[in-house]
């Protein structure tokens, strides 16, 4: 929270000097990537145009990254103008890992500067996870997909990331294994440990989450993580012999992620390279969880 009214406060100071908050936060971003040799990339879908950035690598593999739910609310009653996060942590993580072709893809109305009209406040409230946010990002990882060339993805949810990522490798059959990150991977659940309005228009991981029972998953939470904590994980891979639930010690919902993320995701993309086309079919099928 201390990080947040930070960044907050540096924004509206920016503010003040005539720059528009929305500006402030796509020049985050768009520095971030920069500096690691990324390029900006447009998507439009059948539902929203979707904001992303790549890496110059190309391959088989591709691994994305889905941001979180951003700056959906000023306060516990007033949602915001405007979803685009303070702090990418996503693309934070995204940028930080070490090999292979990766990708970042931002949330409904993020970093558009709410020139979609698309964009009404309830695709960042409570419709976050509903079937247009979902069928939106389904295609532009379509598109990402046929960018670099690859024929598999890894996907990599951070907080709401987590939901979106858990929700696509629900439908899709091109991935080989799902990561989330102080992941939302129980919408329900987390509605009311929080005691909070639920989630009205948005789908559930937690419906459909037998078909990803012989998906490899890795659900990483912060032990100090009072937001997301590790009970909600725990109860999602439950009788999925193919998931587990990484609690890292001293970790909270924002820190420290990126900073750690090289390390912390090391193991996974050794795991998922020995996951050959051969062994892993259209359809998800047997495939045993390394250790880390």
């Amino acid at each position: 929270m201390r990080r947040r009214a930070l960044l907050a406060a540096l924004l509206s100071l920016t503010a003040c000097a005539g720059v528009p908050e929305h500006a402030v936060r796509q020049q985050t971003a768009d520095s971030l990537a920069r500096q690691a040799g990324w390029q900006p990339v447009s998507l439009g879908t059948r539902t929203f145009n979707l904001a992303a950035w790549a890496s110059p690598s190309r391959g088989a593999l591709l691994t994305v990254y889905i941001e979180g739910d951003g700056l959906a609310w000023i306060t516990a009653q007033s949602p915001s103008d405007d979803p685009t996060p303070l702090d990418p942590v996503g693309l934070r993580m995204a940028v930080a890992q070490p090999t292979g072709a990766v990708a970042y893809l931002a949330r409904p109305c993020q970093y558009s500067g709410l020139s979609d009209a698309r964009c009404q406040q309830g695709y960042w409230t409570g419709e976050r996870f509903s079937e247009p946010v979902i069928t939106a990002s389904n295609d532009a990882i379509d598109q990402l997909k046929q960018r670099v060339g690859a024929r598999r993805v890894l996907l990599v949810g951070y907080s709401g990331g987590g939901a979106v990522a858990t929700l696509l490798a629900q439908r899709r059959h091109d991935v080989v294994a799902l990561v989330t990150v102080a992941g939302n991977v129980d919408p329900v659940g987390w509605t009311h440990l929080h005691r909070v309005t639920p989630l009205a228009g948005s789908l559930d991981p937690m419906a459909a989450r037998e078909r990803l029972t012989h998906l490899p998953q890795w659900h990483f939470v912060g032990s100090r993580d009072s937001n997301m904590p590790a009970s909600l994980a725990q109860g999602f891979v439950q009788g999925q012999p193919a998931a587990r639930v990484v609690v890292v010690d001293g970790f909270e919902h924002h820190c420290c992620w990126a900073r750690d993320w090289p390390k912390l995701v090391a193991p996974v993309l050794r795991a998922v390279g020995k996951i050959s086309d051969e062994a892993y079919p259209p359809l998800p099928g047997q495939a045993s969880l390394p250790e880390m």
